[in-house]
């Protein structure tokens, strides 16, 4: 038999990630980075090079300004992501288009209503991810670490909102929910 250690974490973790005194924090945070995902989604989807019968050409754009920075002598994209651009990404602009716009418009739902609010944060660091990799600054190193945070925190993230009711019932792959747990049938 081994032995098993279990560290204890810090009063401050446990306040922050599993106490739901802390969701008022959250909530926030999560309103904060869910509306600026609902603007940038909701600019997109206004605007015909993003959703509708020009689909894809103003992600083509972002994806030769990315292309154009991964040369030189300190490239801002790296080779191996540039290559992922030219061979994928640019040959599937229109989906990727819609991708974007949708995505970011139900990462904005899932934090604004506290719906599977760890899961959306998820989502949308993935997408900061993907913008930090092309070369673009602007808010997404903030955007990806206040979501990694909400990752975190995903059992107190969504308590004021909807997580509170769905979590419950719907559970986690560890343990199912009220839904599906069949000792409650």
């Amino acid at each position: 038999m081994e032995n098993l250690i279990q560290i204890p974490e810090p009063k401050i973790s446990r306040f922050l990630f599993a106490d739901t005194r802390a969701a008022w924090f959250w909530l926030i945070i999560r309103l904060y980075v869910g509306y600026v995902w609902l603007m940038a989604g909701y600019e997109k989807f206004s605007n015909p090079a993003w959703v509708g019968d020009n689909a894809g050409t103003a992600i083509k754009g972002f994806f030769v300004g990315a292309l154009a920075k991964a040369t030189g002598q300190y490239p801002q994209v790296s080779s191996w992501y540039a290559s992922f651009i030219t061979g994928f990404a640019m040959p599937n602009a229109v989906l990727f288009s819609y991708v974007i716009v949708y995505g970011q418009l139900f990462v904005a739902a899932g934090l604004i209503l506290g719906l599977f609010a760890g899961i959306a944060a998820f989502f949308g660091s993935f997408m900061n991810l993907n913008f930090l990799l092309a070369g673009t600054v602007s808010t997404n190193p903030v955007l990806f670490l206040l979501q990694l945070f909400l990752i975190l925190a995903w059992r107190n993230a969504g308590w004021i909102g909807l997580d509170r009711y769905a979590l419950p019932k719907l559970g986690v792959p560890w343990a199912p929910g009220s839904l599906f747990n069949k000792s409650n049938i």
